[in-house]
């Protein structure tokens, strides 16, 4: 089962909400997917028409299963490039999200700074999940080091009673 919370991590929760909003609008047969004509339409309507050709390319580039049409999950692996620098400079998928980028002058400055604390924390997420790990060794140490405490304190008690 596909969690797009937890396979594309360096998204915020809101920034999922909103590529899967993006993704519904342009799903116009209600299917599931993206397919070659809704691609079409969508590029046109962001202002990036695509050559037949083009549009053929930009769903192999992130096409997982073969099917000629774009999943949601396959619509977020878009993204996921683009941010990972994966996406080649000429490719209409990096046109795209970079078309799908937060723009000031729509979302206003409470939207962009929405956006850019999303950002902020998908970058310090790694860093929580670091401390997260580093608390569980803490936390292990510590219940080692009461154990340990324990059995000292149960020798030195037993050693009472056996002499």
């Amino acid at each position: 089962v596909f969690n797009p919370y937890t396979e594309f991590k360096e998204f915020s929760r809101r920034q999922i909400k909103d590529m899967e909003r993006m993704f519904r609008l342009y799903d116009s047969g209600r299917d599931g997917y993206i397919d070659l004509m809704e691609l079409k339409l969508m590029m046109e309507k962001l202002g990036a028409p695509q050559t037949h050709l083009g549009l053929k390319n930009m769903i192999k580039e992130v096409d997982e299963d073969f099917d000629g049409k774009l999943s949601f999950r396959e619509f977020l692996l878009i993204f996921h490039k683009a941010a990972a620098g994966e996406l080649e400079e000429d490719s209409g998928l990096l046109t795209l999200a970079k078309l799908s980028e937060i723009d000031v002058s729509i979302e206003g400055v409470k939207g962009a700074k929405n956006f850019f604390e999303a950002k902020a924390q998908a970058l310090s997420s790694a860093s929580k999940f670091e401390a997260e790990i580093k608390a569980e060794q803490d936390e292990r140490k510590r219940e080692e080091e009461e154990r340990k405490h324990r059995r000292a304190a149960f020798r030195e008690l037993k050693s009472a009673f056996t002499q």
